[in-house]
């Protein structure tokens, strides 16, 4: 069995086939693992929220950063009603991160799509409700549109940092070690979560 791939659970209610298939189209997009769970182990925090309105430059100027994306009350309710989401994980290495802002904004478009991708996989399984929370911001356009129309709204989906998602600390419930580059050289992981129903 694919070490990448958690043995199935009925509980899970997705075959492990399908769990095969979203791993080999994310490979596709450097994609190297699918970990299914509970979204109850999802951490959001009002903490998180600070950090994009005094830590990001990005707050107030993106259609999928705040004051644009739901609010913590908002994401609790969300979270509440899908039973299984699935952890995606990827690697990223580019030394030139900020000497190359071209090349790195291919590269989260990449992991973008990436995500969006295997959404849609989901929804034309059957997963009508399937729905990508993405990792980084949203690379989409050089400068966002906002707060006029989104020039991709098929394609528009919120970070998880801006719907209050404690992504380490979701990482620690799930027994994961998160991978933080230390320094602009080191490979850092990137990761995206997909709620089902």
């Amino acid at each position: 069995m694919n070490k990448n791939i958690l043995p199935f659970r009925p509980d899970w209610g997705v075959p492990a086939p399908l769990l095969k298939d979203l791993l080999e189209k994310g490979k596709r997009f450097n994609i190297e693992e699918i970990i299914p769970f509970s979204p109850k182990e999802i951490n959001v925090a009002q903490w998180v929220s600070l950090k994009c309105r005094y830590g990001c430059s990005r707050y107030g100027t993106s259609w999928c950063c705040p004051p644009a994306t739901p609010g913590l009350d908002k994401v609790e309710q969300l979270l509440s009603e899908y039973s299984l989401a699935f952890l995606l994980v990827g690697t990223q290495h580019f030394p030139e991160f900020y000497k190359n802002n071209h090349q790195k904004r291919l590269r989260q478009i990449r992991s973008w799509k990436g995500t969006i991708s295997l959404e849609r996989a989901l929804f034309l399984d059957g997963y009508y409700k399937a729905f990508s929370l993405v990792g980084e911001a949203c690379a989409l356009c050089k400068e966002c549109a906002y707060p006029e129309d989104c020039r991709f709204p098929a394609e528009r989906r919120p970070s998880l940092e801006s719907l209050s998602i404690d992504v380490i600390g979701t990482l620690k419930k799930l027994g994961r070690t998160p991978r933080i580059a230390q320094h602009h050289c080191e490979a850092y992981s990137y990761y995206a979560i997909i709620l089902v129903e």
